[in-house]
């Protein structure tokens, strides 16, 4: 039976337990809880840059011994609910109304999809348990509009407060008719707001035509999960398309097959604070959500600011980021722990902690130290067979092979064809 290569290594990938001479790298972690209760401490990009795929090698140790732990994503948990039909939609006294049945989890943003262009108007909410709303209470009144003919942009949301109410009734207020409500969209959301960390930030912005240009390099395995950007004072007003572009650093070395990233990923900022038709609007949105899974290579990331005739914004700064992973465990009280890293030959570990962890509300914010080398690292002992660490004198004996067999072949036939 033959033995392909990839199959050699992934046995010996599979064979590797940690130890923490392997590592190359250690973080102390620092501030743990002088008693016994959950503690967790946020990762930082460099973890991920030298972690491997998935954090594979990250191993947390109470002096000699492995603690588990479990990950825990600090971003604001928000799913698209299935977009919900209007129920009664009509004109009632003029305006155009409607009811919504609400999914069963509290909510906060509400969008509705309307089919209109060019306009202002006012949307009046309530909610209530019951779809007659005879107990209805007041949610508050919301200006959506579309002024893309002043290139100023559009938007359809409804900030709410963090509501419950199983259904919604709206009463909008403008040249909205019914036949341009065709639905609404909800997302559910948890109370705490997500923390995000830096991964890379910049203020040179390149001028290419009409276009602003930013770029990043962002090393790999690091995860990006939205673009902040901080304009200046001025224009005071304004909505720019954003075009995000991602390519390997290396294409030549890297596999482009391992970017599954759309080559045209875009989104829109916008912020406007004015008043028209006696309308006041107050609408900011300088993120845009970039949720490109992490690769195995160093990448280029290309922000493009699309200005079309209007002049660029003043840009302070444009940050990438990620949203918040923590790592969390349960600690000692007076023990010391650190974080080791960057042994390639382990895979993710699986630990029953995680299966059964739970978001402790008053768990210990932990902090780590700076990365430092591990005084200890050794590089593990290379496994393989003679031919799989040394492939060169496979294919030069290979090709030996073919020529004594090319050089006999060829003496044979110059022998029949000797006369006898």
């Amino acid at each position: 039976m033959i033995v392909r290569p990839a199959m050699l290594l992934l046995v010996i990938v599979a064979a590797a337990t940690p130890n923490p001479r392997y590592f190359k790298y250690q973080r102390a972690v620092l501030d743990t809880p002088s008693q016994n209760q959950q503690a967790c401490v946020a990762l930082d990009p460099a973890i991920f840059a030298h972690a491997g795929p998935q954090l594979a090698s990250l191993r947390l140790y109470k002096g000699e011994t492995e603690t588990p732990y479990a990950l825990h994503n600090m971003g604001n948990t928000q799913s698209s609910a299935s977009p919900i039909l209007p129920l009664n939609l009509g004109v009632r006294g003029g305006h155009t109304t409607f009811d919504a049945a609400m999914p069963d989890s509290s909510y906060r943003n509400v969008t509705l999809d309307v089919g209109a262009k060019d306009f202002i108007a006012t949307v009046q909410v309530s909610g209530s348990q019951t779809q007659t709303g005879s107990r209805a209470t007041s949610l508050g009144s919301y200006t959506i509009f579309d002024f893309t003919r002043q290139r100023l942009g559009r938007s359809t949301v409804l900030h709410l407060p963090l509501s419950n109410f199983h259904y919604l009734h709206f009463r909008i207020d403008g040249r909205i008719t019914p036949a341009q409500i065709t639905g609404i969209n909800a997302q559910s959301a948890v109370q705490a707001p997500p923390e995000y960390i830096d991964i890379a930030s910049s203020s040179t912005v390149k001028q290419q035509g009409r276009d602003s240009i930013i770029q990043f390099r962002v090393p790999a395995n690091v995860p990006v999960d939205r673009i902040l950007f901080a304009p200046g004072a001025q224009p005071a007003n304004f909505s720019r398309d954003v075009t995000i572009n991602v390519s390997p650093i290396n294409p030549q070395v890297e596999d482009e097959s391992e970017y599954p990233f759309p080559s045209g990923s875009s989104g829109n900022i916008l912020r406007l604070h004015t008043i028209q038709n006696g309308r006041k609007i107050d609408e900011e949105n300088l993120a845009v959500d970039a949720p490109f899974t992490p690769i195995r290579g160093a990448a280029k990331w290309t922000v493009t600011i699309h200005n079309q005739d209007d002049p660029p914004l003043a840009l302070q700064s444009v940050a990438l980021q990620m949203t918040a992973r923590m790592l969390c465990f349960s600690a000692q009280s007076g023990a010391s722990y650190a974080l080791y890293y960057g042994d390639p030959a382990l895979t993710a570990p699986r630990y029953d902690y995680a299966q059964l962890f739970a978001v402790d509300s008053n768990a210990a914010r932990a902090k780590l130290g700076n990365e430092q080398p591990n005084a200890l690292y050794q590089s593990r002992r290379d496994t393989r067979p003679f031919t799989e660490r040394h492939p060169a004198l496979l294919w030069i004996a290979l090709i030996l092979a073919i020529l004594i067999l090319g050089a006999l072949a060829l003496r044979s036939s110059r022998n029949l064809q000797q006369p006898k």
